[in-house]
């Protein structure tokens, strides 16, 4: 019995102690350090972060709650059995206001900054519409015009019937009426889709209140007139890009916007068709010396129409032209002839992209033609072009190349494919190519192992620039893939899909550093030892 008392005495001694009563918890601390008093400062703590905003702050209720406790825990039994007294009342305190919450104590400078970052990550739509109902801080954020630099507008009904599209259009129009003058009136990019029977005025409006447009897209549209087109290109100067492909545009609507807006224009992007003859011969006439980009490309119905296309008007009607694509089109090349001089070339260009389901008539004679003068070409797309030779590639005067895609995709077939010469190739790139496509190309096993070991022999043993591997259908050996997996380290994507000469098992697209390297050791465990 005496030795329980004593062991509570003990208990008792160790909980009362002289320093606890004056120790302070770590968050009072923080908050002290953070925010001390009389420094102009207050912290206000919520879920998941801890603010440090001017003024004086709201009374710490919970902290002091935290405090008596503490305290009261820390008094000794005799001491609250001598203060239990009858206590008096505490005196009412006044009541306050409910707190807004932290969302309206923010500045609006910091909200512009945080909001212009998740705009510019996933687009003003439909992030600003649901932040402008939090409170009305978050509502004079988001209605800043300088966050809706960034639009995409089609009718809710597109695909229904024609009735019920033309009254969605209407009743889209109505709140453009009053969101033109009052959000988009610094509107930069534009892409309008799915608009059949209202566009001229959708137009209209564009015209009137986004002085600062300078990218236009329509994709599905129809009604394009060419009052509405010279109408923006005079309403806005900086308007440098327009694409329309896919949409049904008169070629004299785009022609009169060219005349008008054509010294500025940088980007153009055509479907081909019937009239885009029109175009190109706008083109061809200088009316772009400023164009960079020309992607002229067929439309969901392949156009079977040959487009003629002379390489040397071009060349002087876009001398700035920086990446040229012809796409799936059937592009017959006028003959040069024998009196004629060559073409100024494109000195600053840098990608090239015919690729084309079908057989085409590029030869390596065009291609000459076209790149003679392109020293800083990095891309080069001729998927399709079945007459190209490597030893037409290895004439041309780019010698940095990165990416070369040459896979002849459902029509090797039919096709006599040359069997050597492609050692030529990464010899002459195999120190800057990243992204290399041999996707049905009919070189033997030797040439392709000759052509792979370049990679294995540049300095240092490894060649890191390569990343992207496609030797779909080739007649590839197993220790010619190893020999390069083992050489490239950064090798993410390598296609061995139809290749005979591999085991079974191993035939597939392998997408990511580990399964490249898996299939390295499927390969390494298959070969045969060394006798």
């Amino acid at each position: 019995m005496a030795s329980g008392t004593a062991g509570r005495a003990r208990r008792r001694v160790r909980v009362v102690h002289p320093a606890a009563a004056r120790t302070r918890s770590a968050e009072d601390w923080w908050w002290d350090r953070l925010a001390p008093s009389g420094s102009g400062y207050h912290l206000l703590q919520s879920d998941s972060m801890l603010l440090v905003l001017p003024g004086p702050g709201p009374a710490r209720p919970r902290a002091q709650r935290r405090a008596a406790r503490r305290a009261q825990r820390l008094r000794s039994p005799g001491s609250r059995a001598a203060e239990a007294k009858p206590r008096t009342a505490p005196a009412p305190t006044p009541l306050q206001e409910p707190d807004p919450g932290w969302g309206d104590r923010v500045p609006l400078e910091i909200l512009l900054q945080i909001f212009g970052l998740l705009v510019a990550a996933d687009g003003p739509i439909p992030f600003l519409g649901r932040a402008a109902r939090v409170c009305r801080r978050w509502n004079e954020a988001a209605s800043q015009p300088a966050l809706w630099h960034t639009l995409t507008l089609s009718p809710p009904l597109a695909g229904r019937p024609a009735k019920s599209g033309a009254k969605a259009e209407k009743k889209l129009l109505s709140s453009l009426e009053w969101l033109m003058p009052n959000r988009f009136s610094q509107l930069q990019r534009l892409t309008l889709i799915h608009w059949k029977s209202q566009l001229h005025s959708v137009l209209k409006l564009v015209s009137e209140s986004c002085p600062r447009l300078s990218f236009l897209k329509l994709s599905d549209c129809h009604g394009v007139t060419p009052d509405a087109l010279i109408m923006l290109a005079k309403a806005c100067p900086q308007l440098h890009s327009l694409d329309i492909q896919h949409s049904m545009v008169e070629s004299t609507a785009v022609v009169s916007f060219l005349e008008e807006a054509g010294p500025r224009m940088q980007k153009l992007w055509l479907t081909y068709n019937s009239q885009t003859t029109a175009i190109l011969g706008a083109l061809l006439g200088s009316c772009c010396p400023q164009l960079q980009v020309l992607e002229v490309s067929t439309g969901l119905n392949h156009n079977i129409t040959p487009l003629q296309l002379p390489v040397e008007a071009l060349q002087k009607g876009c001398p700035q032209l920086q990446v040229l694509r012809l796409l799936n089109l059937m592009w017959l090349p006028k003959p040069s002839g024998r009196a004629m001089t060559p073409g100024p070339g494109f000195p600053s260009l840098e990608e090239l992209c015919l690729a084309s389901s079908t057989c085409n008539f590029v030869s390596n004679e065009v291609l000459g033609r076209l790149l003679h003068g392109s020293p800083h070409l990095r891309l080069l797309d001729l998927r399709g072009c079945a007459r190209i030779t490597p030893a037409g590639l290895h004439d041309l005067p780019c010698q940095e190349l990165e990416q070369l895609h040459l896979g002849l995709y459902g029509m090797s077939d039919r096709l006599t494919l040359a069997k050597e010469g492609s050692p030529l190739l990464t010899q002459k790139w195999c120190h800057s190519l990243r992204e290399l496509d041999l996707s049905g190309q009919g070189f033997s096993e030797k040439d392709l192992e000759q052509a792979l070991a370049a990679f294995s022999g540049t300095p240092g043993g490894s060649h890191l620039a390569l990343c992207s591997l496609n030797l779909r259908g080739t007649r590839v050996t197993p220790g010619t893939v190893s020999s390069v997996i083992s050489s490239c380290p950064g090798l993410r994507y390598l296609n061995l899909e139809s290749c005979r000469c591999l085991p079974r098992g191993l035939k597939r697209a392998y997408r990511g550093p580990e399964e490249v390297q898996w299939c390295l050791e499927q390969l390494l465990t298959s070969l045969p030892s060394p006798s």
